[in-house]
Order: structure tokens, then sequence, then C-alpha cells
């Protein structure tokens, strides 16, 4: 069984089409058709069922897909190792984050590593919540800022950065925009604006209000942090957001207030694999976080 039949193999199940496999790989169709057969007499079973143009994967195929993205995956991360023991200092570092750590996270602290290890790239991978706990699972990122942190389980490891709390986002004509502070319960008739459902920003509010006995009124969505920002600076509603969002300002037309009786947090941090070794560059990085928010928060 050679390599080059299982990356023609992967090719042509993702695509389900020949063809189209062959345009990817930049050869010839006879010649993903060839090793596609070669691969099938050599394990003695069919992997595909033709159908006209298109092909799909048996139920054996199906097995043996799951296996050979784990034996190419791990042949990939070998050769990646292998380039970076000669020189982590050249590495390509995936980080996966949320539209909520956009801002103020990402920016800072790799603008403070490149000051480090300027020679170290990075590929940046935005997504929802359960799409990045997931990507760490499923061998996608090894690396992924998120809040608040997921619970620890066989498979993600996870590391707390730093915790911050959740503030009341409401119009500069808002009745309680004169005050210093608020409690939660007095946004009870509200309108809220908020992240979609699914959205874990969407989860944190909704069960904060249902902490002190309410469901908030949604009456707009926004699927960013400045989109929730316009719509309270255009009167549409109050919002809560963690206090990362208000690092550069507080936007034109709107009131910060710190909440009270109770106070809400969230921690931010990163998961990673618990199961699996990081890529030396990955490692350094890592490392680099954790020294750095822990020097960073001696001072707030």
């Amino acid at each position: 069984m050679e390599l080059r039949q299982l990356r023609y193999f992967v090719a042509v199940a993702e695509r389900e089409h020949i063809s189209e496999a062959a345009e990817s790989l930049h050869v010839a169709q006879s010649a993903v058709s060839r090793q596609i057969s070669n691969l099938e007499t050599e394990l003695g079973t069919e992997l595909f069922e033709r159908i006209g143009r298109n092909v799909k994967l048996t139920p054996i195929g199906k097995i043996f897909l799951e296996h050979a993205l784990i034996a190419l995956e791990a042949i990939d991360f070998a050769a990646k190792q292998v380039e970076e023991y000669l020189d982590p200092e050249q590495g390509t570092i995936k980080i996966g984050f949320p539209t909520s750590l956009a801002s103020f996270l990402l920016p800072t602290v790799i603008s403070a590593f490149k000051k480090e290890h300027p020679n170290v790239s990075f590929h940046l991978r935005q997504g929802s919540y359960r799409y990045l706990i997931n990507a760490v699972k499923n061998r996608e990122l090894n690396l992924v800022f998120l809040g608040p942190v997921p619970k620890k389980d066989e498979i993600i490891d996870t590391k707390i950065l730093f915790t911050e709390k959740i503030s009341a986002l409401l119009p500069a004509t808002h009745p309680l925009a004169t005050k210093k502070e608020i409690q939660l319960a007095d946004l009870r008739n509200e309108p809220f604006v908020l992240f979609p459902d699914g959205f874990i920003l969407n989860k944190v509010v909704v069960d904060a209000c249902k902490s002190v006995g309410y469901t908030p009124i949604v009456s707009s969505e926004g699927e960013d942090m400045d989109a929730l920002k316009g719509l309270v600076a255009a009167g549409m509603g109050v919002t809560l957001l963690p206090e990362s969002a208000f690092y550069d300002s507080t936007p034109r037309r709107t009131v910060r207030l710190p909440l009270s009786e109770p106070s809400f947090t969230r921690n931010v941090g990163v998961v990673f694999p618990h199961n699996r070794e990081l890529a030396p560059s990955e490692k350094i990085f890592l490392e680099f976080v954790s020294t750095f928010f822990s020097r960073l928060t001696q001072f707030i």
C-alpha cells in the first residue's frame, strides 16, 4: 500500500467524482482510477460503488476512509515535526477563535509573540464555540481560544488565561444610563440585542438573566460585537458583553454599566489536545501564552 494511493483515495471519497479528484490532485484521471483499482485489489474489496459518472463509498469504504484520514494526518504531522525539529522558529501555528475574541485577545498575544519569534507564521480560523471544540477533537486544530472555557475530558485539555467581568451596554438615552451601576434584574422588561441562538455569548446572557428570574426579551440579533454595539447605539435594545469588548472604547451613543448583585464573569482560555502531542512551535506558543497572561493579570 502506497501513500499516494491513500491520498488519491481520500480525494475521490471527498468529492465522489474521479475526474474532479484528479483535477484537484493535478494528475490524469486514468492515474487516479488505476491507483484506486490497485488499492481495492490489494485490500480484496471494493471501496467505491460506481453511480453513473459519480462514485460513492461502500460501507467498508467508509470505514477505511476513517482510518486513512488518521494515517495521513499522522504522516503529515510527523513530517511537520521533523521540519520544525530542525528549526521550530520557522513553524506555522494554526489557531481557532470565536468572534468575541477577535478584536482584543488575538492581536494582543500574536503581536507580542511575533516580537520574540518573528519567523513563526500563523494560520487563523474563526468559528462557532461548538465547531472549535470539535475541531480540536477531530484533529483539525491543536490550539483554540475560547471563552468561557469548556470542561476538560479524555480528548481535550484546557488552560484558563484570565477571567473578565460581564457588563451591560445601554443606549445613552436610556433612563438607567445616568447610574454608576445597575442590577441585572433592572433590565427585566428591556428589549435585548443578542448573538443568535447557538452562539455561546447568547447562552451566557440568557443563563445570566434566568439566574435572576427572567428570560430576556430579544428584539434584534447580530453575529459580531460591532453589530451588537451598533444596534444598542441605534436604540434597538440593551445587551451584555465581556469587558474585553470595550478595551478599544465604548461606542458612541452608548453607556457601559457594571453589574452588581450579582456580578457576572466569564473565563477565557486555550483548548488543546489531551491525547496527542503538539508540534514544537505550538508548544512554544502555548508556553508563551501562559506566561504572557500570568504576568498580565498581576497588573489587573
